[in-house]
C-alpha cells in the first residue's frame, strides 16, 4: 500500500495537494568536454523596477488602506500601518534624513531587530537613495568584547546608528559608536550622551527635494549591507544593490506564482539582518502587495509561545521557519485543533530553509495538513547566500529528498565545475552581488574569469538521468578533507546524517580527521534533553556533571555503535566522540549570530581536545565504538 505521505508522481490514492499555482520545473543543460555544466532556465526573466520602492509606492496609491505591517504593541495589541500610511512617513522620514549628509560611505546602521521603525527607517533610506545596515543584535547584546561589532564600525563609518531602546543598547553604544555620530532611538534616551527620539524623525512634512531624491536611485544604488561571517569567522559587507534585489523579486514572483493571484499574508519572525528575512520576506511582501506580521517569538523553548499565539491570530498565505521551527510547533498544532484550523485555512505552501529538515517532521506536518484540512500543504524550499539577494535555486514540486534544492530561478545562471567527485556550484545573474564593501581582495577572489560568484556548495543532481528533477546539497566544499589514507570525506552530509541519529540529544557536531587515520567528532550535547535521562540530578547540575553522568554517555555510547554500523567505509565511520559542555562561542568565531557551527573555528579553537580525541584511552569523557572493522 502506498504510504499518503509520501506519495510517488503517479500516486493517484494520495489526497490530492492544495490548489497553487507554481513555476513549472524547466532546465536548459549545456556540457564541457572538461566536466564543467552550465544549467539555467529556458525562460526570460520578466520586467522589474529599478528600485524597490517603486512598487511600495505602487501599492500605496492602489491599495492604500491595505495593511503593510505590523507588530504588536506593549499591550498586546496589533498596531498595523497601512500601504499609504508607511509611504507618508517613509518620506517624511526621507525629508529629515536629505539635511544629515548621509550616503553608502556614510549609512545608517540599525543595531536592533525587526520592528516597525527599523522598516520605516530602512525604507526611508531606500526611498532618497542612502544605504542602511541592519546588525545582528548578538554583536551587541550577546558578545561580551564587541569585537565583531567594533570590526562592522570601522569597515562601514556610519553616519547615524538607530536602536530601539537606548538602555538595552547602551554598553554597545557607548564601547563602538563614535563621539559625533547621530544615535536615534524608539524610547529611553541616555543622559550622558545626545540622542534623537525616532519619532522626530516622522514629523518633517515632506518637499519635493525627497522625491527628486528618489527619482535618481537607480539599479546600481546600493539598498543595504549584509554582514555575513560565512566560514571566515569574520563579518563581511555583502553589497546589496537595488538591482540585485528587484530581479530576485521576479525571480521569487515567477517560482511563487501565486504571489501574483493573492498578494501573500505573513506571520514572520526571521531577522533583517539576515537575507532570507529582510530581503526575501521583507522583500516580496513589498513587491507583491502583501502584508507582514512581525513575529518577535523564535524556533526556541520559552520564545515558540509567541509564534503560537501568533499563529492563532493570523492565517498565513505562506509559511517559513526553520527545521527546528517546525519540530517546536508540531506538540502544539497536535494539541490544539482550532490553531491547526486557522494555520492551515488559507496555507498554500510550507518553506523551510537553512538547514536539512528531518523525514519524521517532514510526514508529521504533511499529515497534520491532511488530518486538519483533506489536502496535502507542498513542502518547498530555495537555495542561495547573502551574495544571491538569495533566492539563487528553488524547488516548486514535492521531492522524497530534503535536500533537493531545486533549479536555476528564472534569470540565473548555474555552473557546477568538477571537483574531486563533487561538483562545486557557481552563480551568475543580475541578483548576484557586485562585491564586498571596501573588500576588493576578498570580492577579487570571490568570482571566477566569467563572471561567475563562488557559493564554495556542492551541488549533485536528484537523477543524473534528469536534470529537471533538480539538484541536491551536497556539503560545503571548504569543509571537506582528506583522512591520512586519502580518503575524502564529505562534511555537510555526514554532519546532517549525525544530527538525525543522535536526535534529541545531540544540538550540534563538528567533524575531526582531517590527515588522520579516522573520523572523530565534537557534539555540543542537547543539555536538556540529556537531564531526561538523569531525572535524579539536581536541576541546577553543571552542563559539565550532566555530560559526565554515565547514563549519559552510555546513551551516546549505544548511539555512536549503532551509527557505525550504518558506515559503508572510513568516510562515514565514526570511532570516537567527546561531549563539550562549553556551547560555541560567538566572540570566537565558533558560531554565527544565526546559530550556526563554524567548524574550522571550532577545530582551530579547540585543538587541545581534538588530540585528545585520538591519543586518550576511552573513558568517561571520551566515547569510543566497540568494534573498528
Amino acid at each position: 500500500m502506498s504510504n499518503p505521505l509520501r506519495p510517488t508522481r503517479h500516486d493517484v490514492t494520495a489526497p490530492p495537494v492544495r490548489a497553487v499555482r507554481l513555476g513549472r520545473p524547466e532546465v536548459n543543460v549545456e556540457r564541457k568536454a572538461d566536466g564543467t555544466i552550465y544549467l539555467r532556465s529556458p525562460r526570460k526573466l520578466g520586467p522589474y523596477p529599478d528600485k524597490l520602492t517603486e512598487k511600495l509606492v505602487h501599492w500605496a496609491k492602489t491599495e492604500p488602506d491595505r495593511v503593510f505591517m505590523a507588530q504588536r504593541d506593549e499591550r498586546g495589541e496589533w498596531r498595523k500601518i497601512s500601504y499609504a500610511g508607511a509611504l507618508a512617513t517613509i518620506r517624511a522620514i526621507g525629508e529629515s534624513l536629505l539635511n544629515r549628509n548621509l550616503s553608502a560611505d556614510r549609512p545608517i546602521a540599525i543595531l536592533s531587530g525587526n520592528s516597525l521603525q527599523h522598516a520605516l527607517l530602512g525604507l526611508a533610506a531606500n526611498y532618497i537613495g542612502v544605504a542602511y545596515v541592519p546588525i545582528s543584535p548578538a554583536y551587541s547584546l550577546i558578545s561580551q568584547d564587541f569585537g565583531k561589532l567594533r570590526h562592522i564600525f570601522n569597515l562601514l563609518t556610519p553616519g547615524l546608528v538607530f536602536a530601539d531602546d537606548g538602555a538595552v543598547f547602551a554598553k554597545a553604544i557607548d564601547a563602538v559608536v563614535p563621539p559625533g555620530v547621530e544615535i536615534v532611538v524608539g524610547r529611553n534616551q541616555l543622559p550622558n550622551r545626545p540622542m534623537t527620539l525616532f519619532e522626530e524623525l516622522t514629523v518633517m512634512p515632506p518637499t519635493s527635494a525627497v522625491d527628486a531624491a528618489h527619482a535618481k536611485v537607480g539599479p546600481d544604488t546600493i539598498a543595504k549591507i549584509l554582514f555575513t561571517s560565512g566560514s571566515t569567522g569574520v563579518p563581511k559587507g555583502v553589497i546589496n544593490t537595488q538591482r540585485m534585489w528587484c530581479s530576485n523579486q521576479e525571480m521569487l514572483r515567477t517560482a511563487l506564482a501565486y504571489f501574483q493571484d493573492e498578494p501573500p499574508v505573513i506571520v514572520d519572525w526571521a531577522p533583517w539582518h539576515h537575507t532570507a528575512g529582510g530581503n526575501h520576506d521583507v522583500g516580496f511582501v513589498i513587491y507583491n502587495g502583501g502584508t507582514l506580521y512581525i513575529d518577535e517569538g523564535k524556533p526556541l523553548p520559552g520564545a515558540i509561545e509567541t509564534t503560537v499565539k501568533n499563529l492563532r491570530d493570523v492565517a498565513c498565505t505562506w509559511y517559513f521557519t526553520v527545521p527546528k521551527g517546525y519540530e517546536a510547533l508540531i506538540p502544539f498544532f497536535r494539541a490544539d485543533a482550532e490553531l491547526r484550523k486557522t494555520f492551515f485555512s488559507r496555507l498554500k505552501v510550507l518553506w523551510f530553509a537553512g538547514a536539512a529538515l528531518s523525514q519524521s517532521v517532514f510526514d508529521e506536518m504533511k499529515r497534520l495538513a491532511i488530518e486538519t484540512c483533506g489536502e496535502r500543504i507542498l513542502f518547498l524550499t530555495g537555495f542561495g547566500s547573502t551574495e544571491t539577494a538569495p533566492f539563487a535555486l528553488g524547488r516548486t514540486w514535492e521531492s522524497m529528498d530534503s535536500a533537493n534544492m531545486g533549479l536555476p530561478a528564472t534569470g540565473v545562471e548555474l555552473k557546477l565545475v568538477p571537483s574531486g567527485d563533487k561538483f562545486e556550484a557557481r552563480v551568475r545573474g543580475p541578483s548576484i552581488t557586485p562585491g564586498y564593501w571596501r573588500e576588493p581582495k576578498l570580492t577579487a577572489n570571490a568570482f571566477d574569469d566569467e563572471g561567475f560568484y563562488k557559493l564554495g556548495d556542492a551541488l549533485k543532481f536528484e537523477d543524473p538521468r534528469d536534470p529537471s528533477r533538480g539538484l541536491l546539497f551536497d556539503g560545503r566544499i571548504v569543509e571537506d578533507f582528506k583522512l591520512a589514507t586519502g580518503t575524502w570525506v564529505s562534511v555537510g552530509p555526514l554532519r546532517a546524517r549525525l544530527l538525525a541519529h543522535f536526535e534529541p540529544f545531540m544540538r550540534d557536531v563538528v567533524i575531526a580527521g582531517e590527515s588522520r587515520d579516522e573520523l572523530a567528532i565534537l557534539i555540543f550535547p542537547n543539555i536538556d534533553a540529556c537531564r531526561r535521562l538523569t531525572p535524579d540530578l539536581p536541576a541546577q547540575a553543571a552542563p559539565h556533571d550532566v555530560c559526565a553522568d554515565p547514563r549519559v554517555t552510555k546513551e551516546f555510547r549505544f548511539l555512536l555503535n549503532s551509527f557505525a554500523k550504518t558506515a559503508t567505509g572510513s568516510s562515514n565511520r565514526v570511532c570516537r566522540a567527546m561531549l563539550l559542555a562549553e556551547p560555541p562561542s560567538l566572540d570566537s568565531g565558533e558560531m554565527t549570530d544565526k546559530g550556526s557551527i563554524n567548524q574550522r573555528a571550532v577545530l582551530n579553537r579547540r585543538a587541545d581536545i581534538v588530540e585528545k580525541l585520538y591519543t586518550m584511552q576511552p573513558s568517561a569523557r571520551l566515547i569510543a565504538i566497540d568494534h573498528r572493522p
